[in-house]
């Protein structure tokens, strides 16, 4: 006994093979977690400069993304990196999504200390061997 197939019946045969990949494949995709912002990743950095020409005091008094003040970003939640300046020397930068509860901070040529606030960190950068603070450029690791 010889099967023919004829050009609808492979069409057709190929098309459901596809229809049915095509929602394992969906179902796989969404019931996997966001493993960019898991326990002991990197969760968001922020390399703060300030605009070309206008420096670090005038960093926005309002949480602001504008890539200007950033030399590099990175939220693993993909949502955008915000930073507003509180004061001469203090910042506050958030990694809206990402779930980072610790910092790291450094600002070469300065001294700067991070801590944990509502939604974010609190940056403070002080003068090399003195307790007044200074707007200066600073990187923050959140993890």
């Amino acid at each position: 006994m010889r099967i023919s197939h004829t050009r609808a019946a492979v069409v057709a045969g190929a098309a459901v093979f596809f229809v049915l990949g095509g929602s394992a494949l969906a179902v796989s995709h969404s019931s996997k977690k966001n493993v960019r912002c898991t326990n002991g990743t990197v969760r968001g950095v922020a390399a703060v400069v300030g605009e070309t020409n206008k420096g670090m005091a005038n960093v926005p008094d309002q949480f602001a993304s504008t890539e200007a003040l950033f030399s590099r970003t990175f939220n693993c939640s993909g949502g955008p990196t915000q930073v507003r300046r509180v004061g001469v020397g203090v910042y506050e930068v958030r990694f809206p999504g990402s779930g980072a509860a610790t910092a790291l901070v450094s600002a070469p040529g300065t001294l700067a200390s991070v801590e944990s606030v509502a939604d974010g960190f609190r940056v403070t950068v002080y003068f090399a061997g003195s307790p007044d603070r200074q707007d200066a450029p600073f990187e923050v690791v959140a993890v």
